[in-house]
């Protein structure tokens, strides 16, 4: 066989075997369920510092009156800001108070209100440093020249007591949180020495609203999803036990997207091996 030609078969092979190598790299990586290894700001983890503090509230609010006029919060210096709005004959105006300092928001908090100057709107998703600014301080929403809720800010999560009110300013309905979470959550725990948190199931007007979270033993992330009006809504994860090391996929349920929606039926949508090698997926 020609010298040059057997050269030539050798590099279009090795050409060809590293182009295809390439090419299922490339797959791979595009592939959102080729590997349940994931990289998340709740993995690995502790679980969240609940403060449901009676005490330190009522300090608070002693400090109150001393601080608004300075415009500031929690020991932070803020700014206020306000949006305003018309829509179909009525006026909406909302007063706020923001800080820029840099702090990461709590990712077991669902709901993050933050300010984005550029738009001049308040928003819930999204937040960078970058791109706004947190909600700290006292908030209210106003409805043709009537208050409709009232509440506090604590970088970016609801805090203390928030009201709502009716369209002649009478109270509809009263709600606590402490820095995002509602106080009516139900948390139960692995020991009650240590408080280490076995489940959160958030509460809210009675009804399971918001993020839900199981723990292992070891207060890894076992279980996330998300509730709205009592129903499970969306992707539900559950994580292998790697003693923090790592976050691995185990399972994927999904749920429907919207509460109460007719015939629909929960499926496993893929799992993953504890070395989050991909074992099976549902074709859609």
């Amino acid at each position: 066989m020609n010298r040059r030609f057997l050269v030539f078969l050798i590099v279009m092979f090795v050409s060809g075997k590293f182009t295809f190598a390439q090419k299922n790299e490339s797959e791979k990586n595009s592939d959102p369920d080729s590997s349940g290894v994931v990289n998340s700001a709740l993995l690995p983890s502790v679980a969240p510092l609940l403060l449901f503090d009676e005490e330190e509230e009522k300090e608070e609010k002693k400090e109150k009156k001393k601080k608004a006029r300075k415009n500031i919060w929690f020991g932070i210096k803020t700014q206020r800001g306000f949006t305003r709005r018309e829509m179909r004959g009525q006026s909406y105006l909302e007063y706020f108070n923001y800080t820029d300092v840099d702090r990461n928001p709590d990712p077991y908090i669902r709901d993050v209100y933050w300010f984005d100057p550029k738009e001049r709107s308040i928003k819930t998703t999204g937040y960078t440093k970058e791109t706004g600014y947190l909600l700290h301080g006292p908030y209210e929403r106003v409805v043709n020249e009537e208050v409709v809720e009232s509440g506090m800010f604590y970088y970016g999560t609801k805090h203390r007591t928030w009201m709502l009110f009716d369209d002649k300013n009478v109270l509809q309905d009263k709600n606590h949180y402490s820095e995002g979470w509602p106080k009516e959550s139900r948390i139960t725990y692995y020991d009650q020495a240590s408080r280490g948190i076995e489940e959160i199931i958030p509460i809210q007007y009675s009804l399971e609203e918001g993020n839900y979270f199981y723990f292992h033993e070891d207060q890894q992330i076992a279980v996330t999803g998300e509730y709205k009006y009592g129903e499970k809504v969306g992707l539900w994860t559950e994580y292998w036990d790697t003693d923090n090391t790592k976050a691995i996929r185990k399972r994927e349920i999904q749920y429907q997207e919207a509460p109460y929606t007719k015939n629909f039926r929960p499926y496993i949508r893929a799992e993953w091996d504890k070395d989050g090698n991909l074992i099976y997926r549902k074709d859609l």
